[in-house]
C-alpha cells in the first residue's frame, strides 16, 4: 500500500507580499491555530508560514518561520513544532529533542507576558520559551534565519542559535561543549559533531557507547574555544579569537549531518539547479561510514556489504534492532577477520599487552563483541558493537577480532582444526563465484559438445542432431 502524502501550507504573510512585502516579525498577543484532518491521515504535513527574511535576490531562497503539523507512528497523532526553512530545507526545529504529540490541533501563541508557546486543542502546553516576565517585545527572524526574541531595547532574550539541532547556519557559532545531533529514523542510535577542546568530530552513540569515526585537529594541537560558520567555510577559533583552523568551502550557506549516513556537509546553493548540494564531505569513501553496512557487516573494496554469520542460524538480513539486542556476550570465543578494520575509534584501550591478552580480556568482558590490536603499539581496543567494519589491504601487525558462540563449528570438524562458522559472502565475492562456476560450465558443455560430434563405434550409424547456433 503507497502511503499518500499530503501537505497543506497556508501563508499567514500572504497579505504583505501583495503589498511586495513580507513581515519578519510578531507582536504580543499573537495566536494560530493548525488543525489536521478529522480523519487520521498518515504522511500529512501541515504547515503555516509565520514570518519570512528578504532576499537581496530571487534567485536565492529565503529563511522562513512556520507551525507545523506532521503525522507520526505513535497512537495516530501528530507532530507540532515550530521550525525554521532555507527554501524547502528545515534547518532548526523545537521538536528536535522534545516531541510535543497532538490529536487534532496544534495552536502557536506569543503570550502578552513575552513567553512563546505551543498548545494542544486543551489549552495545556506542551513546548514553551520560558522567557515571561523578561520584557518581551517581538519575535523575529532574522537574515541569518536566527530565531529571536526581542525587547524594547532589541537585545536578544532567546534564540534558536543557542538551541542546535543538525543543522548549522551560516554566522552561527558553536562553543566548546556544545554538539549538534541527528537521529536516524527508526533506531536507538544516534550521530553527533561535537566541539571539544582538542579537535572537533563525529560521534555513534548508542545507549552508554559513544564511539568517533571522524577527527579534525588544528594545526600545533592549540585548543579550540568555538566554531563560527562563514561564506568561506568552516573556522575554528581558540581562547583568544584567533583563528587556528579552516575547513574552507565558498559560498557556503549551512553545515548538516546526514540522519542515515551520519556524514557531515557543508552545503552551498545552486541557483542553476535551484537547490543546496554537499561541496564538502567529511567521509567521502562509502566504507568510512560507520553504517556503511548493518551491524555485523563488512563493507569490502567494492562497497558492498558482506556478512559476519556469528550465530549457527546467522542471518545477515537481520534488522539493526536485533542485532543491537543481542544478549550479554559471556560464554564465547574470539575469532580474527583478516583484511579487514573498524573506522570507529576511542573504544576501551588497554597497553602493553600482547595479542593473546588482548583476546582474554575481550571474551572475559561480557559488553566486548569485537576488538582491534596493534603489534608495534602493544595496544587493545575493544568495542561493544561490531559495527564500521571495512575491507582494507592486510597491514602487518594489525588485527580485528570478533566474538562468536562457543562450540559453533562445522559439522565436518576435526579434532586439530578449528573451523569457525564466519561467513564472508558479500556481492562481489558472490559474483565472482558465479563468474568462475559459469565459466567452468561453459566448458565441460563445449567439451560434450565436441565429444559428441566425434564418430562413434556403433553397429549401426546414427543420425546425429543438429545444434541451433543460437544456444
Amino acid at each position: 500500500m503507497v502511503m499518500k502524502i499530503i501537505t497543506f501550507s497556508f501563508l499567514i504573510c500572504l497579505i504583505y507580499k501583495l503589498q511586495g512585502h513580507c513581515k519578519s516579525d510578531i507582536n504580543l498577543g499573537f495566536t494560530l491555530p493548525l488543525s489536521a484532518p478529522i480523519e487520521y491521515t498518515p504522511g500529512f504535513i501541515g504547515k503555516a508560514y509565520l514570518m519570512e527574511t528578504e532576499t537581496s535576490s530571487r534567485r536565492e531562497p529565503s529563511f522562513k518561520a512556520a507551525l507545523t503539523m506532521e503525522s507520526s507512528d505513535y497512537k495516530g497523532r501528530y507532530l507540532c513544532s515550530i521550525q525554521v526553512f532555507l527554501g524547502d530545507v528545515r534547518v532548526w526545529s523545537s521538536g528536535h529533542y522534545t516531541k510535543m504529540y497532538v490529536s487534532s490541533k496544534c495552536i502557536f501563541e506569543l503570550t502578552e507576558d513575552g513567553d512563546m508557546r505551543l498548545k494542544r486543542s486543551n489549552k495545556r502546553v506542551g513546548w514553551r520559551s520560558g522567557t515571561s516576565g523578561q520584557g518581551i517585545e517581538r519575535l523575529e527572524i532574522q537574515s541569518t534565519g536566527n530565531l529571536v526574541l526581542l525587547d524594547a531595547m532589541n537585545m536578544i532574550k532567546w534564540q534558536s542559535f543557542n538551541f542546535p539541532t543538525d543543522v548549522m547556519l551560516s554566522g552561527q557559532r558553536l562553543d566548546v561543549a556544545t554538539q549538534l545531533t541527528s537521529f536516524p529514523k527508526d533506531s536507538t542510535m544516534f550521530y553527533s559533531f561535537e566541539v571539544l577542546r582538542d579537535k572537533i568530530a563525529l560521534f555513534l552513540n548508542l545507549d552508554k557507547l559513544k564511539y568517533s569515526y571522524w577527527e579534525y585537529k588544528p594545526i600545533e594541537n592549540k585548543t579550540v574555544n568555538f566554531l563560527r560558520l562563514g561564506p568561506n567555510g568552516l573556522d575554528i577559533f581558540d581562547d583568544n579569537s584567533h583563528r587556528i583552523g579552516r575547513i574552507e568551502q565558498p559560498l557556503t550557506r549551512f553545515l548538516a549531518i546526514g540522519n542515515i549516513t551520519g556524514n557531515l556537509g557543508l552545503y552551498s546553493y545552486k541557483p542553476d539547479k535551484g537547490k543546496f548540494e554537499a561541496t564538502f564531505q567529511a567521509l567521502s569513501n562509502t566504507c568510512d561510514l560507520p553504517v556503511a553496512c548493518k551491524p555485523y557487516g563488512i563493507c569490502t573494496s567494492s562497497k558492498s556489504c558482506s556478512c559476519i554469520k556469528v550465530m549457527s542460524k546467522g542471518d545477515c538480513n537481520n534488522n539493526e534492532e536485533e542485532w543491537l539486542s543481542m544478549k550479554r556476550l559471556c560464554d564465547h570465543e574470539m575469532v580474527e577477520l583478516e583484511g579487514v578494520t573498524t573506522v570507529l575509534r576511542n573504544g576501551t584501550e588497554a597497553r602493553n599487552v600482547s595479542k593473546e591478552r588482548c583476546e582474554e580480556l575481550c571474551k572475559k568482558d561480557c559488553e566486548c563483541r569485537g576488538a582491534s590490536y596493534s603489534v608495534p603499539d602493544e595496544s587493545c581496543v575493544m568495542y561493544g558493537v561490531v559495527m564500521g567494519v571495512k575491507e582494507i589491504e592486510r597491514v602487518s601487525g594489525l588485527s580485528y577480532m570478533v566474538k562468536i558462540p562457543k562450540g559453533v563449528r562445522l559439522s565436518d570438524e576435526k579434532s586439530n582444526v578449528r573451523k569457525w562458522v564466519v561467513g564472508l559472502v558479500g556481492g562481489i565475492d558472490a559474483l565472482v563465484i558465479l563468474l568462475l562456476l559459469s565459466g567452468f560450465g561453459f566448458y565441460y558443455i563445449r567439451k560434450r559438445r565436441k565429444r559428441s560430434s566425434q564418430p562413434q563405434p556403433q553397429p549401426q550409424p546414427q543420425p546425429q542432431l543438429q545444434e541451433d547456433p543460437n544456444t
